[in-house]
């Protein structure tokens, strides 16, 4: 077994055997350093004497700090760098060691010559027949417009337009539509579909749905549009109760229903042929309420409508009205003078109307305008009660012998 004890070590030396000798000294060596500030080198005494300023001492910055009330302890810094806490320019050891020249030194410039308008425009290039920045081109003057003469193009003719139409602005006029309802030549709804379709000329131009134009300018109309106006019918139907002139309402069913083959009056005087598009499109001319019975017209023409119906319509419509006196006595004949003229509905007067007895129980209305309920409320005015209500006649077109429920064509020689 191997021991540690066996294994001789070499001697240790004494102390008094030991080399003393020193090793030699760093360059630093005396020099104390502080790690807090790093030291910099001493300014030159060169740069403190740059453009003949005399050196200065700490202690003169130091007793000009205390002259100025600025005593405050902190480090002195070399008199040739400036201290600014963003770095500032670099240091004067850093910049050109060259010496800056004096203002005396460096050469004057000479003077700039005076120049008029006349030789600045004489030394400035032109440009000779070419685009200029706005995009035209300059004519050549001088030699170069001797040289290369400008040929005379003649103008082309410009080919005729025919005049614009006469059409108002989108703010004022006259819509098209309603200028040709006034002249009779359709209604509202049938001059918009001609225009639609293409139908309708303004002073020679094609016409544009909703134009506006002024009152005296020249319509024309296809003939293609009057004869989709002539194939238009307009029936005659005897309304039972119960059914309402106009569109349904509150369950009840428009009388336009009861126009069916089967429903058509056999001894109808007319010899046109039924057609399953003559039910279609049919619109009340007239109104008569839902508990009132007699003639009522069914047109596909607007110009019918607007002639029973329209605001300045003088045909008469003609009633047969059944009544009972709700006060004591007989109708005075001051009251039947006030249903002929005198009465306001709603705060308008009515327009004068030919009332007279027909019989005992019966009063015979003819008017010359159709406002909602307007027997009834007259009636009810005067202290009667309508019972029963039918009409008999519009214009000249009689309910005659046409039968409940059934319908007839208007022939072409009726008026109304």
């Amino acid at each position: 077994m191997r021991s540690d004890r066996n294994i001789q070590r070499p001697p240790r030396r004494a102390a008094a055997q030991r080399d003393t000798t020193a090793a030699p000294a760093p360059a630093h060596a005396g020099v104390k350093v502080s790690y807090a500030e790093p030291q910099r080198p001493p300014a030159r005494e060169a740069r403190d004497t740059w453009e003949g300023r005399p050196p200065r001492d700490a202690r003169d910055t130091r007793d000009f700090r205390e002259a100025r009330g600025d005593a405050r302890e902190r480090p002195d810094r070399p008199a040739t760098r400036d201290a600014k806490p963003w770095g500032g320019p670099a240091p004067a050891d850093r910049r050109d060691r060259r010496a800056a020249p004096s203002a005396d030194a460096r050469p004057a410039r000479p003077a700039r010559p005076e120049r008029d308008a006349q030789s600045m425009a004489s030394s400035r290039p032109r440009q000779e027949d070419g685009p200029t920045r706005t995009g035209r081109v300059q004519p050549k003057t001088g030699a170069v417009a001797a040289a290369h003469p400008r040929r005379e193009v003649p103008e082309a003719p410009r080919p005729h337009t025919p005049a614009p139409a006469r059409v108002a602005p989108d703010d004022a006029g006259v819509r098209l539509s309603k200028v040709m309802t006034e002249r009779g030549l359709a209604s509202r709804r049938e001059a918009d579909d001609w225009i639609d379709a293409g139908w309708v000329k303004v002073n020679g131009q094609m016409a544009t749905l909703g134009q506006r134009v002024m009152p005296d300018v020249v319509i024309e109309v296809d003939p293609a549009a009057r004869q989709q106006q002539a194939r238009r019918v307009t029936l005659l139907l005897h309304k039972p109760i119960g059914y309402v002139s106009g569109q349904a309402e509150d369950g009840y069913e428009p009388a336009s229903v009861l126009v069916t083959p089967g429903n058509r009056w056999t001894e109808d005087p007319s010899r046109k042929e039924f057609h399953p598009g003559h039910a279609r499109g049919l619109a009340p001319a007239g109104r008569l309420d839902i508990d009132s019975t007699g003639l009522l017209v069914l047109t596909q023409d607007g110009r019918i409508a607007k002639h029973l119906i329209g605001n300045d319509s003088e045909v008469e419509k003609e009633y047969l009205v059944r009544v009972e006196y709700t006060r004591p006595g007989q109708l005075p004949e001051e009251d039947l003078k006030r249903l002929n003229h005198g009465l306001e509905l709603d705060g308008v007067q009515l327009r004068p109307a030919k009332v007279s007895w027909a019989n005992e129980d019966q009063l015979r209305f003819v008017l010359r305008e159709g406002r909602k309920r307007q027997i009834r409320r007259m009636c009810e005015l005067v202290g009667l009660k309508v019972v029963g209500l039918k009409r008999v006649r519009i214009g000249s077109v009689v309910l005659g012998k046409l039968p409940l429920g059934q319908w007839r064509y208007l022939r072409d020689d009726e008026r109304f």
